[in-house]
């Protein structure tokens, strides 16, 4: 499965991480198609990383234009989207080397959080340099797009992960998420919708 990514992240990826997951395997050939899938399996079997490095890799390579919010990551537990981030930020630091040392341009890719606790004048210069990766709750998510000014940073949006999905349907956060990624798809197109479990 590694055969599909860019030979230079399929390096990285065995050298630190070894062999990917049976979740991975299963889940890459979709997620490279565009498909819309469903991730289910135990915490620790890689799902996470599972649905970010496709949408990476497409940002490491300039196939997706930067400076735009590409993929929108929602999530019920703010403190999993702290976890998220510094996960996120790790194997993006790591990367860059392997891109830089042959001569390849590795792009500045910014990845924040924004929930209820963002400070105003980190939502401020989030608007003016919106960040490649957006990590957010699904109340912030509504609250983002029922700004009119906040809401135009999600137009370039091409993947949409939601985490812990298990933990919001069948309640009111559940009919908040999905209202607001109904709502998005006006503003964005279709995208990839990719949920974990």
């Amino acid at each position: 499965m590694l055969k599909l990514f860019h030979p230079l992240v399929q390096k990285w990826f065995v050298e630190k991480l070894g062999e990917p997951t049976d979740i991975q395997i299963k889940a890459w050939p979709h997620i490279a198609h565009g498909k819309n899938v469903l991730l289910v399996a135990p915490t620790g079997s890689g799902k996470t990383l599972t649905a970010f490095l496709w949408a990476l890799q497409k940002l490491i390579t300039k196939e997706w234009e930067t400076g735009r919010v590409r993929v929108l990551y929602v999530s019920p537990l703010k403190a999993l989207n702290n976890d998220v981030r510094r996960n996120l930020l790790q194997p993006l630091q790591e990367l860059q080397p392997y891109f830089t040392a042959t001569g390849q341009e590795f792009p500045a890719l910014s990845v924040l959080t924004r929930s209820g606790d963002t400070p105003q004048h980190d939502r401020r210069k989030m608007l003016r340099r919106p960040p490649e990766i957006l990590i957010t709750t699904p109340e912030s998510l509504n609250l983002i797009l029922s700004s009119k000014n906040s809401r135009t940073m999600l137009a370039g949006v091409k993947t949409v992960i939601l985490d812990e999905i298990h933990a919001v349907l069948g309640n009111k956060r559940g009919t908040h998420l999905i209202t607001a990624v109904d709502r998005l798809v006006p503003l964005a197109g279709e995208f990839q919708r990719i949920a974990l479990s």
